[in-house]
């Protein structure tokens, strides 16, 4: 159950029809669309459904992938995924209706509706909703691992982490938190007298026009429900059982792509909540150190090719969902995958930016040795260091120890990062000497200073025999449910956690490896007999050890 923008703005929603219209597809830009979704799914593995939107009618709509592999059937872009986190959205809403209506407010601390509640520090209803709270997330805990199978009753979830001590006090961090929803969705049955699943069915789903959402069991018999699915290495696994009671009002909910539009299109047209309201749920908050959140209530902002997003992802077993709107171009995305091994977050972003014109398709320039060699230096910011570096015939950006990536011009000073939403401009003095360089993505914008240090030593990368790197192949539990998968493809030594991405391992030594993508070491451990038994895994100051399955 898995986000600069100013923190007060004027957003300006246009009405929609409440009759949902689809607009005669432009031949080019469904098979913009189609190049998108084809290179990130492919048709005998677990799939996708996609929707994109434009000015209220839609214009693509396509499943692509297996739905179920075992019965061989395809996914359409009608089947139901579970939403994970996009869940959260509904809880806020359902909140702030409460609110609308006097029956709660934002600033009530949470002891108002849980008198029993372990934490005395004063916690508000709306620190629960921007994540502000401090409170332990319960999926960070072993206990919920262990009871992964087990239903509990919403208060026993709270329960996980309750007796834990704060991470932070309230109000002055923001960490990402699902036991704050939890506990949101606990006051909304105490306020309202019903039960969650049923509130949001009545006052959420019906007056939306969502009819094929529902409260995630599985004892229903519910048609055309994707199944989900986990990768292992290479291979595609059911997913691993949860009971659906553990993510309650933080990541519960099923739908359709279609569905969500529906969601959306009411939400923004105000027929959920007062622009007042609305408005309250989508302003980023900022902490009191003046540091920006990107997260308002139950929902993420950001930006795409320069506009504003509003939006929110999901992760839970089996699935794995991205959504975004784009109220300035009337745009909305959503795409839902039934295998929690593939985010489609990366392909709705390049989905949005074709719709709105403005597509990820910057054109690399030639850029001679040197002209490059002018941008090379150490460059700063609060401490970090960022290295800008002529490598093999490309130019490189690498932050501190991180994975080293290739950036490729597209105009003079200006350059993007291959298979990213990232940028770097260099800026100069009068004299046309480069004095620095912005970085900038999706969120955030960076200044870095360039300096005269000279580059640090770096640690060699050594060749080591397929045979040697063939004997760590296996898989290593950090946590429960939650393994790193080493595989020995073609040469060359790769992880995966469950649930994230590929990364190739890069010898330091036979033993020792850099992590290709993060700045992390992963360290392979033998015993007496010199069989290889567990690692550790260095990242942010931690060594987290696994034991090999």
């Amino acid at each position: 159950m898995r986000m600069m923008i100013p923190a007060l703005f004027a957003l300006f929603f246009s009405a929609v029809a409440a009759a949902q219209t689809t607009m005669k597809p432009d031949v080019k830009l469904t098979a913009v669309f189609d190049s998108i979704v084809q290179k990130e799914f492919k048709a005998t593995e677990p799939g996708v459904s996609a929707i994109v939107v434009k000015k209220g009618a839609i214009i693509y709509k396509k499943g692509v992938g297996m739905a179920d592999m075992e019965l061989n059937v395809p996914v359409h872009a009608d089947m139901i995924f579970r939403l994970g986190s996009i869940t959260k959205q509904f809880t806020a809403v359902a909140i702030l209706q409460l609110a609308a209506q006097g029956k709660l407010t934002l600033a009530d601390p949470v002891t108002k509706y849980i008198p029993d509640f372990a934490i005395k520090e004063p916690v508000t209803i709306e620190q629960l909703l921007n994540h502000t709270s401090g409170i332990k997330s319960y999926t960070n805990v072993e206990k919920f691992w262990q009871q992964m199978r087990t239903d509990l009753s919403p208060r026993e979830v709270i329960r996980l982490t309750e007796n834990d001590s704060l991470e932070f006090k309230p109000g002055t961090q923001w960490n990402y938190n699902n036991t704050g929803y939890v506990i949101l969705g606990y006051i909304i049955e105490k306020v309202s007298g019903m039960r969650y699943e049923k509130y949001v069915q009545q006052h959420l789903f019906a007056p939306a026009g969502m009819k094929n959402s529902y409260y995630g069991n599985e004892s229903s018999i519910i048609r055309n429900r994707a199944k989900g699915y986990k990768r292992e290495g290479l291979a595609y696994e059911h997913a691993d059982y949860i009971s659906m009671t553990l993510p309650y009002a933080a990541g519960s909910l099923i739908s359709t792509v279609e569905d969500l539009w529906n969601w959306n299109k009411a939400l923004y047209s105000y027929q959920l909540l007062s622009k007042e309201w609305v408005d309250k749920a989508i302003t980023p908050h900022v902490l009191p150190d003046g540091t920006p959140t990107h997260y308002g209530f139950g929902l993420g902002i950001s930006t795409v090719q320069g506009s504003l997003a509003i939006e929110h992802n999901g992760g839970i077993n089996g699935f794995s969902t991205h959504a975004l709107y784009m109220p300035g171009e009337e745009v909305f995305v959503a795409a839902f995958s039934n295998c929690d091994c593939r985010s489609p977050e990366g392909m709705v972003v390049k989905l949005a930016a074709a719709a709105m014109g403005k597509p990820y398709n910057f054109k690399a320039l030639p850029l001679a040795e040197k002209d490059a060699k002018e941008y090379e230096g150490v460059y700063t910011n609060k401490g970090e260091e960022r290295y800008i570096r002529w490598k093999n015939g490309k130019l490189t950006s690498q932050r501190g120890s991180g994975t080293v990536y290739v950036v490729s011009m597209y105009e003079k000073d200006k350059f993007f990062f291959a298979d990213d939403f990232s940028f770097l401009e260099f800026q100069r003095n009068p004299e046309g000497k480069i004095t620095g360089a912005l970085y900038s993505n999706r969120t955030d914008k960076v200044d870095w200073v360039r300096t005269d240090k000279a580059f640090p030593q770096q640690r060699p990368i050594v060749a080591v025999a397929p045979e040697l790197l063939k004997d760590l192949v296996g898989n290593y539990q950090l946590a429960p449910n939650f393994v790193l998968a080493v595989t020995f493809e073609n040469g060359k030594l790769y992880g995966q956690a469950t649930g994230q991405v590929k990364f190739e391992m890069l010898p330091y030594s036979a033993t020792r490896f850099k992590v290709s993508i993060v700045d992390a070491e992963i360290e392979f451990k033998q015993n007496a007999e010199g069989k290889t038994e567990s690692l550790i895994l260095y990242q942010a100051g931690r060594a987290m050890p696994a034991k090999r399955q």
